[in-house]
């Protein structure tokens, strides 16, 4: 009698269950509960992710894998994107498709050969609601790469990834109604599993992220296990449109963008330049009141210096390189301030009794973003970055670290940033080519660097392969409306530069020492703590942070000159005054501050002149008449210097 080959599965709990050889992910959901069955969207296998419908061939440790988990989610949208892929194939049967993932929020498709507008959303949508409905099966398919070629042969884009993946055995793909596509999987049971989806909104994205590739139409959209989701999601995108800094700056004539000026170069509006020349003088000061020395250093260099550095072999797809008097006479474009600050290290001798030297710079900065990586003003070509760098004695890095943490706390809480997350970023040992090459010294420093952390109480977490090319580093993470995090400002360790740099100093005993270096930034990237404070703010900036922080309204044009010299009055107070003298009526000019988010709007008629008074409205609404001039300039130099986080009095 032939006997059935048995074999064991490990649960996460550790209890251990025997199922007859071949029995699928499913058979193994059901034996727990038929609750979990249905809710059961695929099976993690010693760690590897497969279909419930999977035959299980041996002994494994399983793993169901439903929506409270995360890998579930990603399934739910990847499944998803292959029903929108149905419904456009449907739509637009020349359609050719391109990459399908799930993202963050939901997922997308790239495709060519067709042409979308806003209006055709409703029928795709349509469409695959109708998909979801027939309850279409997921079926995976092993083929031979003959059999990839044949199916996908007026496929380029398919083509194209067949030949990259060489020359494997087997292919997977997918089965969904008519549409077949490359994909690693895993899916969902039926397409009937997905309850809730919408297309967000149409976009362009050049093939393989590459601009010299061909731009295809890309189609964001996501999905929720319940309709209440979705829409509690949607509502979430709808007040973040409304705060989305690239919306909302535009709209306060705080930055545009040229075409012919180029991706990634936003220009700042007078309105946008005040408010960074408000925060640089506002971190200048204080980092000077800190010890550190300012320099001023060269916005290129030579190759050779980018060399030393490490950064022309780690870095160099993300400089603009420039050709000197010949073709190996190369230059790039900086980005970063670094090795320049150490040339001025260099220019000296230092004795131990020097060390810590703390540099700063308002630096401006160059960096070859991608296209499809740029953002308003949080991901841009050219930035300016509150640079800096402390060299010092090992012995004082761990209180040089914690007084840059000191700084940028103040900082944050200055500037009324709340809902900071703290990231320890750690090297990939398993990849070699992005990092310096040095074990014992990443271990060494990342061991510091969590000590450190330790000892402040910062609620950290850890994320492998995210530190900098020559060390580990604290990465302040701030999410934006789209609930996207975004590095605002870092603090690193650096155990490479100053040895290939050459930087030493003079120990007490005589001997010459090499010694360590803390890269930091107080404020981060200007331009990206710009777009978070409108987002922190929904342009309602506080008092002292605000471009135009008063309005003068004259209620007739006689009051015009007089209007003038209060507002010079005010203006030598150190308080940043406009005039409004056009021939509108009052309730115009008082919509039009209001829309602009002046704090102080300031009336003057005749009786204000006759008084010495002003009459004031802020933006919450509060009226004061009858105020003492110098009553109010004095509220507003309060203001100013407390740095208040108030929009009003």
């Amino acid at each position: 009698m032939h006997r059935k080959y048995i074999m064991q599965i490990t649960f996460p709990d550790g209890s251990k269950k025997e199922f007859e050889a071949k029995s699928k992910g499913i058979d193994v959901a059901m034996s727990i509960s038929e609750g979990l069955a249905r809710n059961a969207l695929a099976v993690s296998l010693d760690g590897k992710l497969t279909d419930l419908a999977t035959p299980i061939e041996k002994d494994v440790s399983i793993k169901i894998i439903t929506l409270k988990d995360k890998e579930g989610l990603e399934i739910y949208r990847h499944s998803s994107a292959h029903i929108m892929a149905l419904a456009v194939k449907r739509l637009y049967p020349n359609a050719l498709l391109g990459f399908g993932p799930a993202i963050e929020d939901g997922f997308y498709y790239d495709f060519d050969n067709i042409e979308l507008k806003n209006q055709d959303i409703e029928k795709i949508e349509v469409e695959m609601k109708k998909i979801i409905s027939e309850k279409l099966p997921f079926v995976r398919k092993e083929i031979s790469q003959k059999e990839a070629r044949n199916i996908f042969k007026n496929d380029p884009y398919k083509r194209e990834q067949i030949e990259k993946l060489g020359e494997k055995e087997t292919l997977s793909c997918y089965q969904l109604g008519d549409l077949i596509d490359l994909c690693r999987g895993p899916h969902l049971p039926h397409s009937g599993f997905v309850k809730a989806c919408k297309i967000i909104r149409l976009a362009g994205a050049y093939w393989l992220g590459d601009a010299k590739n061909k731009m295809l139409t890309r189609i964001y959209a996501t999905s929720f296990p319940s309709k209440a989701e979705l829409d509690a999601y949607l509502e979430m995108r709808r007040q973040a449109e409304e705060r989305d800094h690239n919306k909302l700056g535009r709209e306060l004539d705080l930055f545009i963008t040229d075409k012919t000026i180029g991706q990634g170069l936003p220009l700042l509006t007078p309105k946008g330049t005040m408010i960074k020349m408000i925060l640089e003088r506002f971190i200048e000061d204080e980092e000077i009141r800190r010890g550190y020395v300012y320099t001023m250093t060269p916005l290129m260099a030579k190759s050779d210096l980018y060399k030393i550095s490490g950064h022309w072999d780690h870095y160099r797809e993300s400089m603009f390189i420039l050709t000197g008097d010949g073709p190996d006479d190369l230059y790039a474009l900086r980005p970063m301030t670094c090795p320049f600050q150490y040339s001025i290290y260099n220019r000296t001798k230092h004795s131990y009794r020097d060390l810590p030297v703390r540099y700063a710079e308002t630096s401006t900065l160059f960096r070859n973003e991608s296209s499809g990586e740029m953002h308003g003003l949080i991901r841009i070509r050219q930035f300016t970055l509150a640079d800096g760098h402390i060299i010092c004695r090992p012995d004082q890095l761990e209180d040089e670290f914690l007084g840059a943490l000191d700084l940028i706390s103040y900082v944050t809480k200055t500037l009324g940033l709340t809902g900071l997350t703290y990231r320890f970023s750690k090297w990939d040992p398993n990849n070699k080519a992005k990092y310096i090459d040095n074990t014992h010294a990443w271990e060494s420093s990342q061991k510091i660097l969590k000590a450190i952390l330790d000892r402040t109480g910062l609620p950290y977490y850890e994320a492998d392969g995210e530190a900098a090319f020559y060390g580990p580093k604290l990465d302040i993470q701030f999410k934006n409306v789209w609930g996207k995090e975004d590095t605002i400002i870092t603090v690193q360790i650096d155990f490479s530069a100053a040895e290939r740099f050459g930087m030493k100093y003079t120990d007490n005993d005589g001997s010459e020492k090499v010694p360590m270096i803390i890269h930091r930034s107080s404020i981060g990237c200007y331009e990206r703590t710009i777009a978070t404070l409108i987002e922190q703010y929904a342009g309602k900036f506080p008092f002292w942070l605000s471009p135009e922080q008063v309005r003068l309204l004259t209620i007739n044009e006689e009051i015009g000159a007089f209007a003038e010299t209060v507002a010079t009055k005010i203006r030598d107070a150190g308080i940043r005054v406009k005039v409004d003298k056009r021939g509108e009526t009052l309730g115009k000019k008082v919509l039009d501050a209001q829309q602009e988010y002046i704090p102080a709007i300031v009336t003057i008629g005749n009786k204000e002149k006759e008084n010495g008074t002003v009459s004031v409205r802020t933006l919450d609404g509060k009226v004061m008449q009858g105020m003492a001039l110098e009553e109010f300039i004095s509220k507003c130099q309060d203001l100013n210097g407390t740095r208040n986080l108030v929009t009003s009095f």
